[in-house]
């Protein structure tokens, strides 16, 4: 039977509601300033905490519930004759219910305000009253998410018990928020250091169920990172079915493509990878280079661009099957059009990726790396041959596209779009065949890494490439370079490598 509840809140939503089922059924309630005062003005019998404590509360709000009275209320267990033995014995009474919601420090952590302020929203006293409601839950009920005082609110109306699974399930709830709210805050001052610490905190929240994950037999769910920003964090759904676990996967890959681009960029992807990429004088010019450089593959597939869609532009993206489509603006004349296919998933996308790290789960453990955020590091022309200045732009496009290529990898360019793109092969010939044969007019080749052998560069010269990239590295680098001389193909190095496995 609940007789005292202690209700400290940022987030206001819905508490009127469980405080008037409350007080309706006798419940005693304490509380602390701002959520004292709210309950006060708005007609709720409420005592207010430092009276409770005969303690005021000191620093700014720091200290207000951190005292013993609260926590020995909260902690007591009441099959323990001892315990409440010593708590009656000090005059304090059991607090049997626990609604607290914390200072908003996953907002506050990703706005622009000072440090200072940002320490200021670690709530301290909030998240030790749950833990300790939560560690008692058997006797306390604990709420910590305002999405769950409706049922609260059903069973204090009916005289129902709250059973011990919805007790437990509460306070796992608990847990769970302030693993990910400690988490956010291990982050937010540890992040600017360049080693890895010992333990990994995530601080994740669920955006969505998904309908299932790779395949159907798969369940899957989308968290969206809770204490920074992000590209698939902040997109916006304007038309189409629910995204699966696929569609968002391709999105992040097409999306960082084109956002690799000063200049207007699409990328058409499918399964994870590029299959055309151009920049153009006009999003429907760069759409029509990305999607002829493999008019096959593009169908299902996913479209980006880093500039606002037209009316031209979705006239031409509505002539085949379409997952998605994502872009920072669409004209009201391009979403009507659009619109017209009611499963087309589009998507608006206004912010560039922020991603810091990259993390694979593996069986038991997890694989954690900084993000692959720098192309080149420093262009140096290895054969007698120099590239010209349209080749060298052309060879800068490929190595943007390459990198987002599954290894091993192997791009063919042509005035600022793709003609082949060899992806995923267990080695580099074989990507380079691929690519080869589909953009046989190209004029430049870029490769993720080094060329093991000569014979990249010799299949090369059989379809008249002019110039290549690479990252260079090779113990037989000398190989390629006397086999570029030998064809009169200019090659440069990177010093950079992009493995994408």
């Amino acid at each position: 039977m609940i007789k005292t509840a202690l209700i400290s809140v940022f987030d206001k939503e819905n508490i009127l509601g469980l405080a008037t089922s409350l007080s309706n059924n006798g419940v005693e309630i304490m509380s602390t300033g701002g959520t004292f005062k709210y309950l006060k003005e708005n007609g709720i019998k409420v005592s207010e905490i430092s009276d409770v404590t005969g303690f005021e509360e000191i620093l700014d709000g720091r200290v207000k519930t951190l005292h013993p009275v609260i926590h020995s209320g909260i902690l007591a267990k009441r099959d323990n004759k001892e315990h409440m033995a010593t708590i009656k014995a000090k005059g304090i009474k059991p607090i049997d219910m626990v609604v607290v919601n914390l200072y908003p420090f996953f907002n506050k952590v990703c706005e622009d305000i000072s440090f200072e302020e940002k320490i200021e929203f670690i709530d301290i006293g909030g998240p030790t009253m749950l833990r300790a409601a939560a560690k008692n839950f058997k006797d306390v009920i604990v709420l910590s998410d305002t999405k769950d005082y409706e049922n609260i609110i059903k069973k204090l109306d009916a005289k129902e018990e709250v059973d011990f699974n919805t007790r437990k399930h509460l306070a796992g709830k608990v847990f769970n928020l302030i693993s990910a709210y400690d988490a956010a805050i291990s982050n937010f001052l540890l992040g600017d250091e360049k080693t890895y610490p010992d333990y990994l905190s995530l601080s994740y929240k669920k955006q969505m169920d998904l309908r299932y994950g790779e395949n159907p037999h798969q369940s899957a769910a989308y968290y969206v990172s809770a204490a920074s920003n992000g590209a698939m964090k902040n997109f916006k759904q304007l038309n189409g079915k629910e995204l699966s676990y696929n569609n968002i996967k391709d999105m992040d890959i097409a999306w960082k493509v084109v956002c690799d681009f000063e200049e207007i960029a699409c990328c058409a992807l499918k399964h994870n990878t590029p299959c055309g990429v151009a920049v153009g004088t006009s999003v429907f010019n760069a759409y029509k280079d990305a999607h002829d450089c493999d008019p096959m593959s593009i169908f299902g597939g996913i479209v980006a661009f880093n500039r606002k869609v037209d009316k031209e532009t979705a006239l031409e993206l509505k002539k085949i099957f379409l997952e998605v489509i994502i872009a920072p603006e669409f004209d009201d004349d391009a979403l009507e059009v659009l619109k017209g296919k009611k499963n087309l998933r589009v998507i608006k996308c206004s912010s560039k990726s922020e991603g810091k790290i990259n993390i694979v789960n593996v069986d038991g453990g997890m694989l954690v790396q900084s993000s692959d955020d720098k192309l080149i590091g420093e262009l140096k022309v290895v054969t007698k041959k120099s590239p010209t200045e349209a080749e060298i732009k052309d060879l800068i496009f490929a190595m943007k596209v390459v990198k987002y290529v599954k290894s091993n990898a192997i791009v063919v360019v042509k005035d600022g779009k793709t003609l082949g793109i060899g992806v995923g092969q267990v080695n580099r010939i074989w990507s380079a065949e691929h690519a080869l044969e589909r953009g046989s007019d190209a004029t430049v080749l870029s490769s993720d890494a080094f060329f093991p052998f000569g014979d990249v560069v010799e299949l090369a010269a059989k379809y008249n490439i002019k110039a290549i990239i690479q990252p260079g590295g090779s113990i037989k680098d000398a190989q390629s370079i006397e086999m570029c001389d030998k064809n009169g193909i200019s090659m440069v190095f990177t010093g950079i490598r992009h493995f994408k496995h």
